[in-house]
């Protein structure tokens, strides 16, 4: 455990580090529902899907939308991989947009590892996870069709908990707590100094109805650093965003018996 928080304490340091730099702050008030799946095909074999609605400014303005397809492979009771693409976009919001005018698409490929750890009462999950990412940019001042795509790669780990709250472990018809950490970190060509890209940290209240349907309602506390620095005067931006987060997990028994 020590070395995960570890990782996740040097994660912030680049946030602490902009301390001696004037930098802008641009405060968000967030609502996230997301829906994520993982539908049986065989006994080790998995359908990941996933739909993401970000809205901002409570409901009020549309943020981002996000649809996401894979392959989950479980390899042992603790371990599974998977892999997928994703469809992201983004629309323009804030005090300091970076979508000049139009929503501006990316294309992503993605591998994870995750690995479980029952301590206890408390599960650990961890997650690693590459992303290839394809960024388009739209010209005429972000009319028109995307002109150009940047390529970049990113790295995140997150470390999320789950707490049964009656009984020694979550069953149906039951109530937990659940938390969650996530960092994000730029690398390879393209990135320049955005090597911290964001932080997620989220935690509220779940109820299992089975196995397969969950729901969880969760405050959501993010930072995000910009990647170009506002360019009248040159400072970077960071968002300080919080909100909620609305998830509904439902996964699908194609497989039935084998």
């Amino acid at each position: 455990m020590k070395k995960y928080l570890c990782l996740l304490g040097c994660g912030l340091l680049p946030v602490v580090g902009f301390g001696q730099i004037p930098r802008l702050l641009d405060h968000n008030t967030l609502a996230w529902f997301v829906y994520s799946g993982d539908n049986q095909l065989t006994k080790k074999w998995a359908l990941h899907t996933e739909y993401q609605w970000r809205r901002i400014n409570w409901v009020r303005a549309p943020q981002q939308q996000l649809a996401r397809l894979g392959l989950v492979r479980q390899l042992s009771e603790r371990v599974k991989a998977s892999g997928g693409y994703t469809y992201f976009q983004t629309h323009r919001y804030g005090e300091y947009p970076t979508v000049p005018n139009r929503p501006e698409p990316e294309n992503r490929l993605y591998e994870d590892l995750s690995l479980n750890d029952q301590l206890g009462r408390l599960t650990l999950t961890h997650r690693l996870r590459l992303e290839q990412r394809w960024l388009g940019t739209r010209a005429e001042q972000g009319q028109g069709e995307v002109e150009k795509w940047e390529f970049q790669n990113r790295i995140r780990y997150q470390l999320s908990g789950q707490w049964p709250l009656q009984g020694p472990s979550v069953d149906d018809r039951e109530w937990y707590l659940n938390a969650f950490d996530e960092l994000f970190i730029g690398f390879g060509r393209n990135v320049g100094d955005n090597v911290f890209n964001q932080n997620r940290l989220s935690g509220g209240l779940g109820y299992q109805f089975t196995d397969k349907a969950k729901v969880e309602l969760n405050y959501l506390y993010q930072v995000s650093q910009h990647a170009e620095p506002e360019p009248v005067s040159g400072r970077p931006v960071f968002e300080i965003n919080h909100g909620f987060r609305l998830n509904v997990l439902y996964d699908l028994d194609f497989a039935g018996r084998e």
